[in-house]
């Protein structure tokens, strides 16, 4: 049987590119202006804060892409540098801890860059894939992380909804399911809000462990393609959409056997940014005590020069 390509799967669905320019690298976050910044401000009632970013180097490991390691963490000098005689006190007294990491800028909580996936040679806005080689020079995280993002943010709680504490492994979300959960949590969903997407699928991870997590076939719950749906995301102006999962949408699509269909429909193709491993369980505790799941979202990632993504730690005002 021959593979259909993703090329052919999206034909003649919406893109944004030139919509802001040919020059444009951050895409759906031209959606955010300061009317947007105002509105979510404006959604501030209780002044409740959430940060929505996994720990990392946690004991109980990181949850990454397949084929990606978790963070490492070395100490450079602690309080045995001083007892063994290695390191004198500062003038005056002073001592000092340090420490470094080396983790994978996509292995926690984080925003892609536009340009971290692709497909027939063009990146997001028409950039040549060529622009990739050995880092990202159109694209990248960078303008995400110089311009920001922040405004008016829903969490739709599908795991809720459904009555589960996690979705099951390749458990599929359809744009009819995030409708339907929006009207039953009484949540208005409006042009230009962030989007975040509650599966509960990150405690499979820290609950039963790495095993049990990344168990064969690695398949994980989340959005799955529709034409609908990816219509719904341009018309609706969505910039920005996250969840607890590592990739925002059910791994390979049960239909074509397409991998990752919405990275190409949605990040590639209309510039919707994907903040991925969120963790959302306090922050929908907390929707589902008072009733109100919408808020004032902001975040920024680290400024990686042509980075592919970089780590992120959102916030969330209620």
């Amino acid at each position: 049987m021959t593979q259909l390509s993703v090329s052919k799967l999206l034909e003649g669905l919406p893109t944004n590119w030139g919509r802001w320019g040919k020059d444009d690298e951050i895409g759906g976050l031209n959606f955010l202006t300061q009317e947007e910044v105002a509105r979510g401000l404006a959604s501030i009632k209780s002044h409740k804060t959430f940060a929505l970013s996994v720990v990392v180097n946690s004991p109980k490991g990181d949850p990454v892409w397949p084929g990606r390691s978790g963070a490492v963490k070395l100490m450079t000098q602690d309080k045995g540098s001083y007892l063994s005689g290695k390191l004198q006190a500062l003038p005056g007294g002073l001592e000092y801890a340090d420490d470094y990491i080396t983790m994978f800028l996509q292995g926690s909580t984080q925003f892609d860059g536009l340009g971290h996936t692709w497909y027939d040679d063009k990146l997001y806005n028409g950039f040549d894939a060529h622009t990739t080689l050995a880092g990202l020079d159109k694209a990248s995280v960078l303008p995400l992380a110089e311009h920001t993002a922040s405004g008016h943010a829903v969490l739709l709680d599908i795991a809720r909804f459904r009555g589960k504490s996690r979705l099951d492994r390749g458990e599929l979300i359809t744009l009819k399911d995030l409708l339907e959960c929006a009207a039953k949590q009484g949540t208005k969903i409006e042009k230009h809000d962030i989007l975040l997407i509650r599966t509960g699928w990150l405690n499979l991870f820290y609950d039963e462990g790495p095993a049990k997590f990344y168990e064969p076939p690695f398949v994980e719950p989340g959005l799955v393609f529709s034409r609908e749906l990816v219509e719904w995301f341009h018309d609706m102006e969505i910039p920005l959409f996250g969840t607890d999962t590592i990739a925002n949408e059910v791994t390979v699509d049960p239909e074509t056997g397409i991998v990752l269909p919405l990275h190409s429909a949605l990040m590639r193709n209309l510039g919707v940014v994907f903040n991925e491993i969120l963790w959302l369980e306090e922050l929908a505790k907390d929707c589902a005590q008072d009733g109100r799941y919408d808020f004032f979202y902001t975040a920024a990632p680290l400024k990686i020069f042509r980075g592919t993504g970089a780590p992120v730690n959102p916030i969330v005002i209620k």
